[in-house]
């Protein structure tokens, strides 16, 4: 009985002993192939189709990184479901640095996950690397509009409730609240007029379908003198438009989380997380991006992984807020 108990002992001891030196085995790889990373090229997911803002901005950003990587970044285009099929792709992607994508502006972060069951949550599923670019956003109008300012429109809608018809790329949409909540601070009403995109609803306001339209604009409709930007949703003046108010100044105190960012899934090791940020970072002061961006009139905007977190955790939690207080959610 004792030699059994003895040999049994003896085995477990064994097995234990074994299984620490493959653990340690294991470790000591896995910072090897850390340290070798990367040495394929990078699958990089763009939840948008292939042409917006957002994706010709990582296809410049592209071009310049394997400079700094030494391996090419892949675009792959993921559309639908408002950013969200995207997304997912990057939140459930193995943590290896293989696949990471952009975090995109807007609803798929902030809003979405509230209204719908999803396969990610914003704060706990992904690791914000860093942000490359800020997006302009806000109110436009036809180039003949009798409406020349923001005050100008206000002042037409207080005497005319509704008779305002405005486009979004989506009801609930990041830019739809921004102007419901101008609305009700201004005591108007709007009529909204949901898209499906930003070209939808530019070539709707181009055709007079609609009063206005809130969101993303093209510049090159508003330097050939077909549109007028109005309102920038920011909180900074941009150098493209610095005569036009932004919401800031005017006394709105709505965020428009409306960037360029890039993410990984939430298991990415820190050290690749780290190397990416400062390959990035290297690639976004190359000339031929800087000279690219500014020919897309994009605003370059860096954050670092910690600033971009706490700007979405904000952006999430405001927008949480807003959602109840507008009777969306519970």
């Amino acid at each position: 009985m004792r030699t059994q108990h003895l040999r049994l002992r003896l085995g477990i001891v064994l097995c234990t002993f074994v299984l620490a030196i493959l653990l340690s085995s294991g470790g000591a790889f896995a910072q090897e192939d850390i340290g070798k990373y990367p040495s394929r090229p990078i699958t990089f997911i763009v939840p948008y189709s292939a042409g917006g803002s957002g994706d010709l901005a990582i296809r410049l950003l592209g071009r310049e990184i394997e400079k700094h990587l030494g391996q090419p970044l892949v675009v792959m285009n993921k559309p639908g479901g408002g950013a969200t099929i995207g997304v997912a792709a990057i939140a459930t992607a193995k943590p290896d640095g293989y696949t990471i994508g952009q975090s995109p502006a807007g609803g798929s972060l902030v809003v979405l996950p509230y209204m719908e069951k999803l396969p990610y949550h914003p704060l706990t599923d992904l690791k914000y690397i860093m942000q490359v670019l800020h997006i302009d956003m806000g109110v436009i109008v036809k180039a003949d509009s009798p409406f020349k300012t923001f005050k100008d429109l206000l002042a037409y809608a207080q005497q005319n409730p509704k008779k305002l018809v405005y486009g979004t790329n989506a009801p609930n949409s990041i830019p739809n609240l921004i102007v419901e909540q101008i609305a009700k601070k201004e005591g108007v009403q709007f009529t909204h007029m949901p898209f499906k995109a930003s070209t939808e609803y530019q070539t709707a306001l181009l055709g007079n379908h609609i009063s206005f339209a809130a969101g993303e604009f093209l510049h090159t409709f508003v330097d050939a003198g077909q549109t007028r930007v109005l309102l920038l949703f920011s909180e900074k003046r941009s150098p493209d438009y610095p005569q036009v108010l932004i919401t800031k100044d005017s006394g709105y105190d709505v965020p428009c989380p409306a960037f360029v960012g890039i993410a990984g899934p939430k298991g990415l090791p820190n050290e690749i997380a780290r190397k990416l940020e400062e390959a990035f970072t290297k690639a976004m002061k190359e000339p031929a991006f800087v000279k690219g961006i500014k020919e897309l009139q994009l605003a370059p905007l860096y954050r670092n992984s910690k600033e971009l977190t706490d700007f979405v955790t904000f952006n999430f939690e405001f927008f949480g807020k807003l959602l109840k207080e507008r009777g969306l959610i519970k």
